[in-house]
Formats: structure tokens, sequence, C-alpha cells
């Protein structure tokens, strides 16, 4: 079946549904989401929204803390144009129903302080912050009839159509409803990536199952340019407990006084960051990395106990609530904490407007490599950056709806028939986010990154040719699509040979100048470093 539409979004969080609401007053929107349009990684934010609304805050200060975080890769242009656009991407959040906290006793949001920040700025609702957003962004589209949402479709590649004879241009997606397990074509005049990140590429994560780097793994294939994919965040806190799957522990504790300890109560963070506990993400996970390994631990402790227990309660419900289900008492005593991977800041390269190398392509959000979060994101930047890009991409795809919709050919399925293996997927998916776990995780070397190499080469030949004889499932598709950043991942690491923010290696364990500039990789080609 085909169906058609003038703005074509896939992915349903933060940055595709502003986009959505945005572009829908101009023409007709399809949402594409492979599960329920709220289940995103954007629902599961916690700490917030780093934005300057204090008057003895400023654009420069906060501009100064993205750029030293990024480790001399971010971009000013871009850094000071994201942060100046913070302001009014709160303010219409508010507009649109968003219940922030505020302030007691004065008006004003309530603005707590994370790692790597100068100044309190990151604007809130309790722990749930993503949650409230989603709320009100969801509420919204389901009110705009000119907004259609697919759930439970998965795109399964791009539709580029010097492929079949025409120009270098996008031109839709092909779409696999996953119910029936029919593949759908969807066609639009522009086609938006708002897919998200790539956690499940890791054996430990923050990220919920649906982030499988699906946009970034399409882009690839569809022959985008890619950067830096071998900066990926590590978040220094997720919740130890066998029944905790994935469960955060917002950076937002230890902005709130929360002090990082070994079981015995010693407070490590001095030893390792003048911030201490406030130190950047990548400082505090390689801390917590190290100290684990050296005192042969399972986890380390993140102890709240100096805040009273009705502060904690009412600043960190969520958390608390989950924590007092698990049998753990924050108030009395420290949470046992362990780092997983949560943040990719590399992605597809886009410029100031959210296009992409390819005509007819656009990213927003996580998929992409801005040029804001250089080697190392700062703390809520993340949801910033998707608010005001998806604006800035809504404004620059103002003009598509001009001149006759392509006709790429429908889908064929060739001879492909059902799976009789699926255990096959299960195993090629288990092998790969374990060795990227072991070889290409928060410290790294040449000898690992060699061995992630081979395994990558030879699992990719098992998912090809998997691929073209079974129909598509989305199991096999997430497979196909980890598979695909993995190699990226893997491939950039190998390339920068020192170690600069999330990239940390211990073959080459200083920062270089010469090699302050972005990784870029193409499908088929080698990457190399370019100031681009």
């Amino acid at each position: 079946m085909r169906f058609t539409s003038d703005y074509l979004v896939l992915g349903s969080g933060v940055a595709g549904l502003t986009y959505a609401l945005e572009a829908a007053k101009r023409g007709t929107v399809a949402v594409v989401t492979k599960r329920a349009v709220a289940e995103s990684n954007t629902n599961y934010a916690q700490g917030g929204v780093a934005a300057v609304m204090d008057p003895e805050d400023s654009f420069e200060e906060h501009a100064a803390d993205t750029i030293t975080v990024g480790y001399g890769l971010s971009k000013p242009d871009i850094v000071r144009l994201v942060v100046e656009g913070g302001p009014a991407a709160i303010q219409e959040l508010v507009a649109r129903g968003a219940d922030f906290d505020t302030s007691e006793g004065k008006d004003g949001l309530d603005l707590t302080r994370e790692g790597g920040h100068g100044k309190r700025r990151v604007v809130h609702a309790g722990d749930i912050t993503g949650q409230e957003i989603q709320r009100v962004l969801v509420e919204a589209v389901r009110a705009t009839p000119n907004i259609t949402v697919f759930e439970d479709h998965m795109a399964v590649d791009l539709i580029e159509l010097s492929r079949s004879g025409g120009p270098h241009q996008v031109a839709g997606a092909y779409v696999l409803e996953e119910q029936k397990g029919d593949v759908h074509t969807f066609v639009a005049r522009a086609t938006v990536l708002a897919t998200g990140g790539a956690g499940k590429v890791y054996l430990y994560t923050s990220n919920p199952d649906v982030a499988t780097g699906d946009g970034v793994a399409m882009a690839y294939r569809a022959g985008a340019l890619i950067a830096n994919m071998e900066f990926f965040q590590f978040h220094p806190t997720c919740l130890y407990h066998p029944k905790a799957k994935s469960f955060l522990i917002s950076e937002a504790l230890r902005g709130e006084g929360g002090i990082l300890r070994l079981a015995n109560g010693d407070a490590f963070m001095e030893r390792h960051h003048e911030m201490r506990d406030l130190a950047p993400r990548d400082v505090v996970a390689r801390a917590i990395d190290f100290e684990m390994k050296r005192t042969g631990a399972d986890c380390v402790f993140l102890d709240m106990t100096g805040q009273s227990a009705e502060f904690l309660v009412r600043r960190f419900p969520n958390i608390h609530a989950r924590c007092v289900e698990l049998g753990i008492d924050m108030t009395r005593e420290p949470i046992p904490v362990v780092p997983a991977a949560h943040y990719m800041c590399g992605g597809v390269v886009v410029d100031e407007d959210g296009r992409t190398k390819i005509p007819g392509l656009y990213a927003i959000g996580e998929v992409t490599c801005t040029g804001l979060h250089g080697a190392n994101r700062l703390a809520s930047n993340s949801l910033l950056e998707g608010l005001v890009f998806a604006k800035r991409a809504a404004q620059a795809t103002l003009d598509v709806g001009a001149g006759r919709l392509a006709e790429p050919p429908e889908w064929d399925s060739g001879s492909a028939v059902p799976s009789d293996e699926a255990v096959v997927v299960t195993q090629n998916w288990d092998e790969i986010r374990r060795f990227m776990w072991n070889y290409v995780g928060i410290v790294r070397s040449n000898r690992r990154l060699r061995r992630a190499a081979r395994r990558v080469a030879l699992l990719k030949d098992e998912i090809r040719e998997y691929y073209w004889k079974h129909l598509v499932t989305r199991d096999l598709l997430e497979l196909r699509n980890i598979a695909d950043v993995a190699e990226m991942i893997i491939a950039c690491a190998s390339t920068r040979r020192e170690s600069r923010g999330l990239h940390f290696t211990i073959d080459y364990p200083e920062p270089r100048d010469d090699y302050a500039k972005d990784t870029l990789i193409v499908y088929g080609e080698p990457p190399h470093l370019s100031g681009r």
C-alpha cells in the first residue's frame, strides 16, 4: 500500500513531534513510530531541559559550559544558536500546558544544576521531565487534524531514488506494519529522521528497547554523511538491581547534593576531578569504572542521606518510589549505581536547519551530529537541541509543497520466506551488545577495537544473508541496524588515535591538537578526520 503526505516524520520523541506540529500548519504530516507514540527516549528523560531562565545566568555562560564539556569539537555558532533558542522553547512548552516545577515563594521556574553546569539552569518537572514533555506534545498531535500517526510501524529503509534510476534524493521510506507483516511505501516531499539514539547497541543501557539506531543506520545505508560515532555517552548512574532494567538515576540527584561513595563509605570523586560529584559525565563514568575495576566491586553508591526525607520524596518522587519497590530507601541508605550507555553524540551530519547531505532528507534530535555536543554532551542539552532544531527544520521545509511527488517502486520481497530460525537473530543480537560493551565501552584499546571489528564483520555477513532470505520483522530490522551502528562506532573509534571526551583509549591516553577534528564516515568508505 502507498501512503503520501507532504512531510514524513520517522520517530515520535520531542524532536519528531515538535517538527510535526510546526509542519502541520502548512501541510499533511505522517508520523511513523515503531511502538506507541509515547514510547521514546524523551519519555524516559528524568533531568530536564537546560535553558537560561535566570537573570543571574547568561547565554555566554551556558555556551561556555557546553563548549568546555565538548572538548574542542563543539561548533561555537551552533552552540550559540541552540542556547539562545532555549527560553522560547521552554515558554512554548509552558504555553502547551507543560507542568514544570516552580520556585517556592517567588514567581518563575524552579531551576536545578547538573554536572558540567556553572549555574542552576535546568528546567524540570520533578524527576519525570521527559514524560511531561511527551505528554503535552502527544496531546497536541492527537488534536491536530493534519497529522496522522502510524503506531507499531517501523521504517525498513529510506527511499533513495538513485537506486531506481532517479536523482540522488530521498522521497520517503519503506515501512513495515508489524501487526500484518506488510511493507508499505510512504512517499513525501520531505523526510525527517527523528528516530533518537542507539543505546541498545550496548549490553547495559539506560535507553528503552526502541533505541536501536534505526535512523542513523538507514541514513548510513542511503549514503548520508555520518560523524563522530566514537563519542557515545555513558550515564554514570543507572540503578544496580536485577529487577531494575534500564532505570536511570538522574544526574539531578548529584545536582542536589548527592555524593558517590564506595561500599566502605569513601567519597572518591575528589580524587578524579576538581568539580567532584558535579564533574562532566565522561569524567564521572570513567571514575566509577576505574573504582569498580580497582576494588572488584559490582557497583558504587549514590548517597542522598544528607538531604531531608521530605525533600527527596517531593523532588524525586518517581525515583524514590521505584527504589522503594525494590527495597531501597534512598532517604536512609545510598543507592547502588553503575554506568550504562546513554546518549549518542555522533550521528547524521546536518546543517543549522537540519538538512543532511542528501536532498529531501532532514534529521533532528539525537540521531544527528549538529556540532552542539562535540566530544561530550553537557547534561540536559539534548531535549533543548531537539526542540530548537525541530523548529528550524520546520521553517527550512516551508517550500517543499511545490511540485509532483516522486513515484518510487513498491517494496519487493522477492523470494523471501518466513523465518524458521529466529534463534539466529537473538544470538547475533546478544553477541553484538556483549562485545560492544566489553571492547568498545567506557575504556578502549587498539586490541579490543580490532577484536570488535573482526566480530562485527563476521556477524554482518551472517545478518546480510539472513536478511535477504527471510521476510522482514522488527527484530531482524533492529538487529541489522545495531550491526551497522556497531560498525560505525568501531571504525570511528579506531580512527581517533587520542583520548578526547567520551572516547578514551589506553593506547593514546592524551588528547592531540591535530585530532581536534570530526571523524567523518560514508557507507563503503573508511572514516577520515576533517574540520567540517
